[in-house]
């Protein structure tokens, strides 16, 4: 049954699996999120400093280094969108001018207002994370009318025109198309485009940030499809659109008194991926330490450094993990134990909820705990999860490796 499940599984699942991961509208959500990661590190950075302040008040505030970079994550994310898909269709020489008029038409969007002396009001938790669905829209539509009007250009290559006033004018229809449509909904409809487009996705964040919602696409995304040679990137978009809000809904929420009530972020993630997805680093220690095999020992010498660091596909592949029975069934356990075990704790209040921005994954885990709990209860628990998951692997870990030493003894 198994052989039939992962033959099906490598046969017809995964290549269709891998086939949506590279649609050009697909990639860019992901390319563009990646591409403003630089702006989450910063925030997290931002709250390091602020665990210093904590213990020094003279030092300074630091705080407004997290308000200018994750604080403005959607504006970011409206430009970066329609400029990846404009690169993945192949439309280059315009993708700076569709990512512009993806920033424009986002802010027309969020519903900006004048005061009566002519002063624009934007509501600064739409430019964060709060209005990271209506900037996901507002991306994708500007992509599709930039790379439909990219198809009938008034200027092509071969036109007399220098390049950069073909584009010129080549962009100036759809981009005007845009921003009327933008100006019709605020300022002639007074429709709030942002408020609908929130409302719409509503339900499915609700269930997504559900305890099945949460325990479902961490399993899926970081053990199940991963297991299977699949990326977790192709579920990241999906996971940062219900993470992201919700830590900023978190961080409102304690900077007013209130509890955090939100678990599904990256802060809490973070803590039960201990060397990567499915917890794989104590399937490395055994390896260096404990295996007898010498493919294997090799294989956990080269994959426990990264591993430390939560990279894990050297392990992952090289073990491999990946279409192996026994190693794919202890990464699916872990990968239910640890959203599972996680969401209990904190509900009980054993482990505080994350309640500021702390996306720095590639430190330790017993580390990145501490940073993104506040507490030393997150170190604790990580470590706690650490040796369940060395309980978990263990039993496979001595079968597998008693596998491959026999196998090397009849090979020599």
């Amino acid at each position: 049954m198994m052989n039939k499940f992962i033959a099906w599984m490598t046969d017809s699942f995964a290549p269709k699996v891998n086939k949506l991961a590279k649609n050009p509208w697909v990639a860019s959500v992901q390319d563009a999120i990646l591409a403003a990661m630089p702006m989450i590190f910063i925030g997290s950075f931002a709250t390091i400093l602020s665990v210093v302040k904590d213990f020094w008040k003279g030092f300074p505030d630091f705080s407004p280094l997290s308000a200018f970079s994750f604080g403005l994550f959607s504006l970011f994310f409206s430009y970066l969108l329609p400029e990846a898909i404009m690169n993945h269709k192949g439309h280059k020489d315009v993708s700076k001018q569709a990512g512009i008029a993806g920033m424009a038409f986002f802010l027309l969007m969020i519903f900006p207002t004048y005061t009566n002396a002519g002063n624009l009001v934007l509501n600064p938790n739409e430019l964060g994370t709060g209005g990271m669905f209506t900037a996901l829209v507002a991306g994708l539509f500007t992509g599709f009318v930039m790379n439909l009007a990219s198809k009938y250009q008034m200027f092509g290559k071969d036109s007399a025109l220098p390049d950069f006033v073909a584009v010129w004018f080549n962009t100036l229809i759809p981009i005007i198309i845009l921003l009327i449509i933008g100006w019709l909904s605020t300022f002639v409809f007074k429709f709030n485009l942002s408020t609908a487009v929130t409302n719409f996705f509503d339900p499915l964040v609700k269930i997504g940030g559900s305890f099945f919602g949460f325990v479902i696409i961490v399993f899926l995304g970081y053990s199940f499809l991963y297991s299977f040679g699949i990326s977790s990137w192709i579920i990241y978009p999906i996971e940062m659109a219900i993470a992201l809000p919700f830590i900023s809904e978190n961080a409102k929420a304690y900077a007013a008194g209130q509890p955090a009530t939100h678990i599904f972020v990256e802060e809490a993630i973070g803590i039960f991926v201990i060397g990567g997805g499915g917890a794989t680093l104590a399937l490395c220690i055994m390896m260096v330490f404990m295996a007898k095999s010498a493919r294997m020992k090799m294989i956990g010498r080269a994959a426990i450094i990264p591993s430390i660091f939560n990279i894990n596909e050297p392990v992952v592949f090289g073990a491999p993990i990946t279409f192996n029975p026994l190693l794919m069934i202890p990464m699916w356990i872990m990968g239910l134990l640890g959203p599972i075990l996680t969401w209990i704790v904190m509900k009980l209040g054993l482990v505080p909820i994350p309640h500021h921005v702390f996306d720095l994954w590639y430190l330790p885990a017993p580390i990145f705990a501490y940073f993104s709990t506040n507490s030393w209860q997150g170190s604790v628990y990580c470590i706690v999860l650490f040796i369940i998951s060395w309980v978990v692997y263990y039993p496979f870990f001595k079968i597998y490796d008693k596998q491959e030493l026999a196998l090397e003894q009849e090979t020599a």
